[in-house]
C-alpha cells in the first residue's frame, strides 16, 4: 500500500471510529439524559413526548453524518472492491453498514417525525412503539455492522 493510500485509510477508520463513538453516545448517553430531565432540572419541565422531539433532533443530525459515511463507504469499499482486496466478512460488513445505515437515515427518522409531527396520541400508539423499537434494534446492528469494517479494515491496514 503506498503512502498516499495509507493516509486515505487512517482517516477513513478514524473517521468511521467518530461516527460510530457519535452513534453509541447519542444512543448511551444523550438518551438516558433527554429522557430524565427532571433528574437533571429538579423538576417535571418537559414532558415525555417533548423529550422525545428533543432526541428525534438529536438524532436527525446524528443522521446527515451518517449520510456523509454512506458516501465515503462505497467510495473507500467500491475501490478496494475493484482492486480485489476485499474478503467476504469485510464484503457482509460493508453491506450491513450501508443497510442498516440507510434504514436509520431514511427511513426510521423521517417515518419517527412524520409520527411525531401528528401529535403526541400517534406516539404512545402501537405503530410508533414498534417503529421506534425497529430503528432501536437497527442501531445496534448499525453498531456491530460498522464495529466488524473497522476492524476488518485495520487488520489489512496494520499488514
Amino acid at each position: 500500500m503506498n503512502k498516499n493510500f495509507r493516509m486515505v485509510t487512517m482517516a477513513y477508520l478514524i473517521f468511521l471510529s467518530a461516527v460510530l463513538g457519535a452513534m453509541l453516545y447519542a444512543g448511551i448517553v444523550v438518551t438516558a439524559v433527554t429522557f430524565h430531565t427532571d433528574a437533571w432540572l429538579g423538576a417535571d419541565l418537559l414532558t415525555r413526548f417533548q423529550e422525545g422531539q428533543i432526541m428525534t433532533e438529536n438524532f436527525l443530525r446524528l443522521s446527515y453524518v451518517v449520510n456523509v459515511m454512506i458516501v465515503v463507504v462505497v467510495l473507500y469499499e467500491g475501490y478496494k472492491f475493484k482492486k480485489f482486496e476485499r474478503d467476504t466478512v469485510t464484503k457482509v460488513a460493508t453491506f450491513f453498514v450501508l443497510a442498516t445505515a440507510l434504514l436509520f437515515s431514511q427511513y426510521y427518522i423521517p417515518d419517527i417525525i412524520a409520527m411525531q409531527a401528528q401529535g403526541e396520541e400517534v406516539t404512545k400508539s402501537v405503530a410508533f412503539v414498534n417503529t421506534h423499537k425497529g430503528s432501536e434494534i437497527n442501531s445496534k446492528l448499525f453498531a456491530v455492522a460498522l464495529l466488524v469494517l473497522i476492524i476488518q479494515n485495520m487488520r489489512k491496514a496494520c499488514k
